[in-house]
């Protein structure tokens, strides 16, 4: 059994036109919601051993504060540029290289795009993923690079304003 954990980035910054869209920062707004999403995670026994994430910086920001909250080590967060603007094919790129002995896998990525390969998986699609909200799937493999032939189930949906 593996397990993917589809997150969008924390709600950030576009207060400083200025910047490319690569470097907008996170929000406190957007670190407090993303602590609501851990906390309630951490509740509910969540495990998470190995975390992807875009290059932009709101999206690295929130895999860091992921990684930190869940115990990820250092060389199990992998920052990778293909996850920004991918399509849902290329996001599934990103499973085929992982190490088997890892189960339990956060991708941090953008819309539309996360929303796109979340509905992959979803019975009843969504409009949008939500700044900091998760989607959690579960395969029925061992093997990462089968994850496109595998049967799969969802196994939660939580979002920020759950909590507020």
């Amino acid at each position: 059994m593996k397990t993917l954990y589809l997150m969008r980035h924390a709600k950030s910054s576009w207060k400083h036109a200025e910047l490319n869209d690569l470097d907008r920062p996170l929000l406190e707004k957007g670190l407090k919601r993303t602590r609501l999403i851990i906390e309630h995670l951490q509740k509910n026994n969540t495990i998470i051993e190995f975390v992807l994430t875009s290059h932009a910086v709101r999206a690295h920001e929130t895999a860091r504060l992921m990684a930190h909250a869940f115990n990820v080590d250092e060389h199990n967060l992998r920052v990778e540029k293909g996850i920004y603007m991918a399509d849902s094919s290329s996001l599934m790129d990103q499973f085929f290289d992982l190490p088997q002995k890892v189960s339990h896998v956060l991708m941090v990525g953008h819309n539309p795009s996360i929303t796109s390969f979340a509905n992959t998986f979803l019975k009843e699609k969504i409009d949008y993923l939500p700044t900091s909200g998760v989607i959690a799937i579960g395969f029925d493999t061992d093997k990462w690079e089968d994850l496109p032939m595998a049967g799969y189930k969802t196994e939660f949906m939580v979002f920020p304003k759950m909590f507020q």
